[in-house]
């Protein structure tokens, strides 16, 4: 449970700040907006799909359920974030 605490924290403030440095790039700034909560929803698919594709096999602990997900759902949550980004600097 820790783990998956520190990778939601940790990675995600880091996949944030690489957004956040991103839409700075373009002068655009979503802080304190309703696209800052757009963003940070859209990051919680993107770290769901890093956890099950790669980071629960890194563990010491093994299990047979361990399982990664299959390729059509791990493009709709890629796709679904990457619109929710797109979209974010709109809402203001």
């Amino acid at each position: 449970m820790f783990r998956i605490i520190t990778i939601i924290f940790v990675i995600g403030m880091i996949i944030g700040f690489t957004i956040n440095s991103i839409y700075a790039i373009f002068g655009i700034t979503v802080e304190n907006t309703t696209g800052g909560w757009i963003v940070g929803m859209a990051i919680f698919p993107l770290l769901y799909v890093l956890y099950k594709n790669r980071l629960q096999f890194s563990g010491f602990y093994k299990n047979d359920g361990q399982v990664k997900l299959s390729n059509r759902a791990t493009a709709i949550l890629l796709c679904f974030s990457v619109q929710m980004l797109t979209v974010a600097p709109l809402f203001h």
